[in-house]
């Protein structure tokens, strides 16, 4: 029987997160946009690489490390639902778990390839049919709940378009390893040329390598703030395997210096647009106020970040 709940850090669980390296980021401040994601491409990429499968040390192994269950050792936690799987049984026939691209692998068409396609700062533990839900849709709001044969996930999908809303509690976690993918994978080599986008392709199946929707993502990574889960996952990725880091889980106002998220940038397109809502920094809906600094989400998909004194 699959458990729903997500972690509550109250647990007598002891965590040594946010361990960031010193000088880690060092050359990176003042930069923006384009050039201060070239320097943490230079800050992160090298790193060391495992398999998807083998007999040593792979991508199983360590996802029962990163996703571990606080309550239960031997189980891991599954992204989307925050069900509790037991680790060892792995895939077992489709009975199990897998290992959830959270950047569709069919976007780019790297599938399992050691490197892009096995870095586990963007593999997550999964349950198989909400993976399968999931397919390789591209993450944007809608409003359509997805339930499971086992139950509520939580997520939300759409009739009318290519598109998945993770559950409130991880949908930060995936705008960031999406930022991660795209700012780590920049067409050296043989690696693909990730890029981030906003808007929803007419071709749900295209292999380029682009993955949308940014302002969506952009605006969930504000709603759903780092967390000790993830400060924690991206500690051990670091200092048991991969030996790099998820930046915008150390700094994440990163994605704002390179996107632009809340300062109307270019990266955002520029048709006609209305105010849908204003939100606050907790995501909650308000209304115009002064001396608070608010979110303003128009139609198109851009945000703004507005303060009117007094």
């Amino acid at each position: 029987m699959k458990l729903f709940y997500f972690i509550s850090f109250t647990l007598n669980v002891f965590f040594l997160f946010g361990q960031v390296p010193n000088g880690y980021y060092d050359g990176v401040q003042g930069l923006t946009g384009g050039v201060l994601k070239t320097e943490l491409n230079n800050i992160i990429k090298d790193h060391i690489e495992f398999p998807y499968t083998s007999g040593g040390t792979d991508v199983w192994d360590i996802l029962k490390e990163t996703d571990k269950d606080p309550n239960n050792p031997n189980n891991v936690i599954l992204l989307y639902t925050g069900w509790s799987k037991n680790g060892e049984e792995e895939y077992n026939d489709g009975n199990g778990w897998n290992r959830e691209h959270v950047w569709a692998k069919s976007h780019g068409d790297f599938g399992n390839t050691i490197g892009v396609g096995t870095d586990v700062h963007a593999l997550r533990p999964c349950d198989v049919s909400v993976n399968s839900a999931r397919s390789n849709r591209w993450f944007a709001e809608c409003s359509t709940a997805y339930i499971d044969g086992d139950g509520p996930t939580g997520c939300y999908t759409s009739s009318t378009e290519w598109v998945w809303k993770p559950n409130e509690n991880v949908k930060g976690d995936v705008a960031r390893m999406i930022f991660y993918m795209a700012t780590r994978y920049e067409g050296e080599g043989l690696e693909p040329d990730l890029q981030i986008i906003d808007y929803l392709p007419s071709n749900n199946n295209t292999s380029d390598p682009v993955h949308a929707k940014l302002s969506d993502l952009l605006v969930w990574h504000m709603q759903d703030p780092v967390d000790d889960w993830e400060r924690n996952r991206n500690d051990i990725i670091y200092y048991d395997y991969q030996n790099n880091r998820n930046p915008f889980i150390d700094q994440p106002e990163f994605a704002e210096l390179i996107w632009g998220d809340l300062s109307g940038g270019d990266s955002l397109n520029s048709t006609p647009k209305s105010l849908l809502k204003i939100i606050d920094y907790m995501g909650k809906t308000s209304r115009a106020v002064k001396n608070t600094p608010l979110i303003y989400i128009y139609s198109d998909g851009s945000t703004e970040k507005k303060y009117f004194s007094e």
